[in-house]
């Protein structure tokens, strides 16, 4: 299976390239191809003509998005749209990844996928809009929602997801305030990507939840990065 994945060097996408390497595998990262044109996207995709196309790239720095709204929808809802019309026009499946950021969190059980969206920022209403866009414009689509994606590249402390935001904080000795009372089921990202690589061999298109099991208060998830890579921080459970 030709399977080309857009994102491949961030931190799912670098975990199904690695998954995924007995296929043939067409892996493009920032470098290669900017999501946020149309034509560049239109041309790569259709000169390599693929089986799949995977989609892992988002702006998913939650607060930042706030700040930057037209670069939210940018990425996570009109290059999506783009690429879900790209999709459909060469009938090519399309896989796209959301958040459990789509609800509000009013819920006290696992949220199913059949649960009504209540975003509350404007991350998860751009990513709410990307969805809404791959599966009213490509008929063949996987939506998989994840959540608390950490993995091998959280290490880097770049702080481009939880994991490494903490990381890159308290590197710099800054106090760490985290919130205690909100809960969330980590997903490690290499687990995930296993998950997805047997599903992509599947015509069972649709919307999914794929997370790891358990729970924990993301000042619990924090605490465990901590512990778990040895860094000393100043962390301090809020609500």
């Amino acid at each position: 299976m030709k399977i080309m994945i857009i994102g491949a060097g961030g931190q799912l996408g670098s975990e199904l390239v690695n998954i995924l390497q007995d296929d043939n595998i067409i892996p493009l990262t920032h470098l290669d191809i900017e999501i946020t044109d149309y034509q560049q996207m239109n041309d790569i995709i259709s000169s390599n003509l693929p089986d799949i196309v995977i989609n892992t790239s988002a702006y998913h720095r939650v607060d930042e998005c706030e700040d930057n709204i037209e670069k939210s929808f940018s990425v996570n809802a009109f290059a999506v749209r783009n690429l879900a019309m790209i999709c459909s026009e060469l009938n090519t499946p399309l896989v796209h990844f959301s958040t459990d950021y789509v609800f509000g969190g009013e819920k006290k059980t696992p949220y199913a996928e059949d649960d009504i969206p209540n975003p509350l920022n404007v991350y998860a209403v751009s990513k709410l809009a990307g969805e809404y866009f791959v599966r009213n414009i490509c008929s063949w689509h996987y939506i998989i929602r994840t959540c608390g994606l950490y993995g091998a590249k959280g290490v880097s402390g770049k702080g481009g997801n939880f994991v490494e935001l903490m990381i890159r904080l308290a590197r710099e000795n800054k106090t760490i305030k985290v919130v205690s009372d909100q809960i969330v089921t980590p997903t490690y990202a290499k687990e995930l990507a296993s998950k997805v690589s047997q599903l992509i061999k599947t015509d069972k298109y649709g919307i999914y939840h794929a997370t790891n099991s358990g729970e924990c208060s993301w000042y619990e998830f924090a605490k465990s990065i901590f512990d778990m890579t040895g860094i000393k921080a100043n962390l301090i459970p809020t609500t």
